[in-house]
């Protein structure tokens, strides 16, 4: 028997994970990547009796391999807050599946957990630009608007870590990431004792520099694009300039592209924080496309491809009730 931890190397995915793995400590091969980098439990040969726990990555892009696991004799535990699809019905699947617009995964596994970590799915919920569900959730700890505001720096310094091209994009590979906080059972412990949250804090004021200098591409009341050169930071900073803009102009819709070599972008579309839904809706009609109602993007766009998005962009913001 051999035991799996399958999440999304974003806010959410780290911090659910460590939830689960502070209540119930187990020995486990890690399989993560990049925040993009979905397509997980097909890294995975599961046999009969491994357990597999999948956290914040889309059923329905692993559901060939979910399957395969399943009918090898795998038992499943699976949390996410993406739009699934259609779910096995199966004896070994264990699934909380939500994909409400203000629901994350970290919060869900706080669900589960009866608010044992709650700090950290607080974290999570600000790591995906859920300020107000992560402010509502942290009611019960009763933190000051100076601790409250460690959280969503810590949450927004984690997602902010997932964004990348590849692996060599991040600061810290997501694993490791998971490995320096798992010590840690509050998440203000990490913040005032360990390097890595300097070290995250300085890349990304440099990066979100670089990206506040970008004009948009275009721009209307209702959306607004921008394009970002070749570069890692422009990969790392896609995600979390597009919370930023979000939370400045709740009722546009933002699109990133970040272009990652001469002819493809790798794009990130966030809906109006006043109306959060329609970014997956876009994003899917593109063939690396996915997401949820709130945040949604498109793993590789080709340049032919990109007035196409404008105009599908425009059409999908400009016409919402």
């Amino acid at each position: 028997m051999a035991d799996f931890d399958i999440f999304n190397g974003d806010a959410d995915g780290i911090c659910a994970l460590l939830q689960l793995r502070l209540a119930e400590p187990r020995q486990a091969t890690l399989v993560t990547g990049v925040k993009r980098d979905i397509n997980l439990v097909a890294k995975v040969d599961a046999a009969a009796g491994d357990r597999l726990t999948i956290l914040d990555i889309s059923m329905e892009k692993n559901l060939p391999a979910l399957t395969r696991a399943l009918d090898n004799g795998a038992e499943v535990q699976y949390f996410d807050h993406h739009f699934p699809g259609d779910i096995p019905s199966h004896d070994h699947l264990h699934a909380v599946i939500d994909p409400s617009a203000e629901i994350c995964t970290g919060l869900l596994v706080n669900n589960t957990l009866n608010g044992a970590y709650l700090a950290w799915a607080v974290t999570a919920a600000f790591g995906d630009n859920l300020h107000k569900a992560a402010t509502a959730a942290a009611q019960p700890l009763k933190l000051t608007d100076s601790e409250l505001s460690q959280l969503e720096e810590l949450g927004t310094l984690l997602n902010y870590n997932g964004y990348g091209a590849t692996v060599d994009d991040l600061f810290f590979p997501p694993d490791e990431l998971f490995r320096i906080l798992l010590p840690y059972a509050n998440p203000f412990d990490f913040i005032s004792e360990n390097t890595a949250f300097s070290k995250l804090k300085s890349g990304f004021e440099s990066d979100m520099t670089n990206a506040r200098a970008v004009a948009p591409l275009s721009s209307a009341s209702t959306h607004a694009m921008f394009a970002f050169p070749q570069a890692s930071w422009s990969r790392r900073v896609g995600g979390v300039y597009g919370n930023e803009l979000a939370r400045e102009y709740p009722d546009r819709a933002h699109a990133l592209l970040s272009a990652i070599s001469d002819d493809t972008y790798q794009v990130s579309v966030r809906a109006p924080l006043n109306r959060r839904e329609g970014a997956d809706e876009l994003c899917r009609k593109f063939d690396t496309g996915g997401g949820r109602k709130a945040a949604a993007g498109i793993n590789a766009l080709p340049e032919s491809e990109v007035e196409r998005f404008s105009a599908e962009f425009a059409s999908q913001f400009n016409n919402a009730d």
